[in-house]
Parts: C-alpha cells; structure tokens; sequence
C-alpha cells in the first residue's frame, strides 16, 4: 500500500541539502526548491527516513513528512504550472 505525502526540509548545509535532494528525488516528485510529493510505500518510507537520517545534522537540519489522506489530496490547490506527482516504482515515458 502507498500512502501519498508532502515532505518539506530546511538544510543549512550546501553539500547536506544537496545528497538529502538527490535522496528524495528518487522517492518523490520536487514540486518547490524544499517541497517534494508524492506516493511512498510504507516499506520505502522506512528506508528513506533512515537514509535521511544519517545525511542530515539533527541539530541544525529539519525534514517533516506529511502524510494526507484520500480527501486531502483532491484539496490541494495549486497555482501555475502543472506537476506531475508520481511515486518511487513508476517509470516516466
């Protein structure tokens, strides 16, 4: 089962918040500079929390998952050009 989430994150470090994009590129669509969405199963959400982890400066850095339900989603409004959201097994032609 996915579950679909919003993961926003505040790293100070260039070289920090480099790896920790790259990591969560893989995981999720980047919709803003610190803002990715998308489906993420809950096997996979294990692996990249701990991948983040240890990328990241616990004192200094921040990432927060926000997890939103069936309803939510069809709630998100946005503005401007369209993203494509998808999740971490789907192949993009």
């Amino acid at each position: 089962m996915m579950d679909y989430y919003i993961i926003a994150y505040d790293v100070r470090d260039d070289k920090r918040r480099a790896k920790i994009y790259k990591t969560l590129k893989e995981y999720a669509a980047s919709v803003q500079y610190s803002v990715f969405e998308g489906y993420i199963a809950r096997e996979d959400l294990i692996k990249l929390k701990y991948r983040l982890k240890r990328q990241m400066h616990e004192k200094e850095d921040s990432i927060c998952f926000y997890s939103l339900c069936v309803g939510c989603r069809g709630q998100i409004g946005r503005l401007g050009m369209e993203i494509m959201v998808f999740g971490k097994d789907d192949i993009i032609i």
